[in-house]
C-alpha cells in the first residue's frame, strides 16, 4: 500500500455518512450517464447483474506533473455521498508535489458497480490541472521575483475548465513559492475562481476596449481614476502604438500614484510591430547596452524574437524601464503580457528582463494529449491483477 500523506494541502476526505438530497443525487447521476463512455455504462449493468467486486484503481499520467488532486477528490466524495457508499482514496503524493511520468498519483477503492462509470469524468478533472500546474510552476521558478496574474479564463472551454486552470495556477504558484521562494501567482482575472488565490475578487483594470471607448490612453486612465478613485491602476499603453508616449503622459497626469507605486503600465504589444521607438537595429542596441552577452549565445529563432523582435520583447521591456526611470518614475511597475508561456519566461529570466508582473494564460497546456490521465484496475476483491505491461501500477 502506498504511503498516504498526512497533509494534502487542503484535500481532506468528506463525510459521506450524510447523503445528498435526492434531487441533487438524481442530477449527478444524469450527468454521469450522459457524459461517461458507453462501455463503462454497459460494464456497470453487467456487474450489477452478475455480482459486484471490490476493486482498486491506479491513476497515473505519462509525463511529469505537479499533483492537483483537490477537484477530483471533492467530486468523488460527492458521488460517493450521492450513491450512499464510501470510496477509499489513497493519495500517493501531497498537493503541489512533483510526480514523475508513470508514477501512480492515487489509488481509488470501492465497489466496481459504483466506480466503473465514473472513470471518464474523474480523469477529466485531474490530468489538465496537473499539467497546467506544472507549467505554472516552471514559469514562477524561472521568474521568481515577478508576480503572476492568471488571465486564462477567455482561453478556456467553459467555466469548468476555467475553474481547473485557476486551481492549477494557484497550486503551481504555491509550489514555486515553497521550493524557490518565488512570488508566484498572486491572483487571477475572475471573481468565480479568486478564492484559489486567497482573494475575494479578480484583479484587473482596463481592456483595450476601454481605450478605444475613451478615445485616448490618457482619457481612459482618467475615466478609470474617476470611477474607481484611490485604486491601484494598470494602464494598457499599446492601443495607439505609442507605448512610451502614452506611458509618460499617464505618469505625468497621476504623479502621486506614480510616486506611491499605485500605477503600472502594461505592455501587450502584438507580434505584428515593434514597441514605439524600436526597430531591429534599435532593439539589438538596447539589449547590447543592458545584457551584452545575451545575443552572443546560441538562440533559437523563437528565443531571438522574444529578445529583440516584435511584440513584448526583452528589448521592449528594457526600453520602457529606462524611459520611466529617466523621467523619474522609478516606482511605476511594468506588467508584461502577450504570449508569456514557460519558454518565453525562461528567456526573459536569462537576461533578467525588468518585469514586475506577468499577465498570462499561456500556462495552459500546449499539447492536449499530454493532459490525458489514465486509470487501470489493479486489484479485484484484494487480488492483484492488471493488464500486461502495467505491472508497475500494482500496489507495493
Amino acid at each position: 500500500m502506498p504511503h498516504k500523506p498526512d497533509n494534502t494541502a487542503g484535500v481532506t476526505p468528506a463525510d459521506v455518512t450524510q447523503l445528498v438530497p435526492p434531487a441533487q443525487a438524481a442530477e449527478l447521476e444524469r450527468q454521469v450517464a450522459a457524459n461517461t463512455d458507453a462501455y463503462f455504462r454497459k460494464t456497470k449493468a453487467i456487474v450489477e447483474r452478475m455480482g459486484d467486486k471490490q476493486v482498486t484503481y491506479a491513476v497515473f499520467m505519462r509525463r511529469p506533473v505537479i499533483f492537483c488532486p483537490r477537484l477530483v477528490v471533492e467530486w468523488l466524495e460527492k458521488m460517493a455521498a450521492a450513491r450512499g457508499v464510501k470510496f477509499q482514496i489513497d493519495l500517493c503524493h501531497e498537493e503541489g508535489t512533483w510526480v514523475g511520468a508513470g508514477e501512480p498519483l492515487l489509488y481509488l477503492t470501492g465497489p466496481m458497480s459504483q466506480l466503473v462509470d465514473l472513470e471518464t469524468l474523474y480523469l477529466q478533472k485531474l490530468g489538465p490541472a496537473c499539467v497546467a500546474a506544472y507549467n505554472a510552476y516552471s514559469m514562477c521558478c524561472d521568474l521568481p521575483n515577478a508576480r503572476f496574474l492568471a488571465m486564462d479564463a477567455r482561453h478556456c472551454a467553459g467555466a469548468e475548465m476555467a475553474d481547473m486552470m485557476a486551481y492549477a495556477a494557484s497550486v503551481g504558484g504555491r509550489a514555486a513559492r515553497r521550493d524557490v521562494g518565488a512570488a508566484g501567482f498572486i491572483g487571477n482575472a475572475t471573481d468565480a475562481t479568486a478564492h484559489y488565490f486567497g482573494n475575494d475578487k479578480g484583479f484587473g483594470t482596463m481592456p483595450h476596449a476601454l481605450i478605444g471607448y475613451a478615445g485616448s490612453t490618457l482619457k481612459a486612465a482618467e475615466l478609470y481614476a474617476e470611477t474607481f478613485p484611490g485604486e491601484q491602476m494598470t494602464v494598457l499603453v499599446d492601443y495607439y502604438g505609442q507605448e512610451v508616449t502614452d506611458a509618460l503622459a499617464v505618469c505625468n497626469r497621476f504623479p502621486d500614484a506614480a510616486q506611491d507605486g499605485r500605477l503600472a503600465v502594461r505592455l501587450d504589444t502584438h507580434g505584428g510591430r515593434y514597441v514605439e521607438g524600436l526597430d531591429p537595429q534599435a532593439s539589438y542596441a538596447v539589449l547590447e547596452r543592458h545584457v551584452p552577452n545575451a545575443i552572443r549565445q546560441y538562440r533559437t529563432e523563437a528565443e531571438l524574437r522574444w529578445l529583440v523582435g516584435t511584440g513584448v520583447s526583452a528589448a521592449a521591456l528594457f526600453h520602457m524601464r529606462t524611459t520611466l526611470d529617466r523621467a523619474g518614475f522609478f516606482n511605476v511597475k511594468i506588467v508584461a503580457s502577450s504570449g508569456f508561456n514557460a519558454a518565453k519566461c525562461k528567456v526573459m529570466a536569462s537576461v533578467q528582463a525588468p518585469i514586475d508582473i506577468v499577465g498570462t494564460g499561456s500556462y495552459l497546456p500546449d499539447h492536449w494529449t499530454e493532459t490525458y490521465a489514465t486509470a487501470d484496475i489493479v486489484a479485484y476483491d484484494g487480488q492483484p491483477s492488471v493488464k500486461v505491461g502495467r505491472e508497475f501500477l500494482l500496489q507495493k
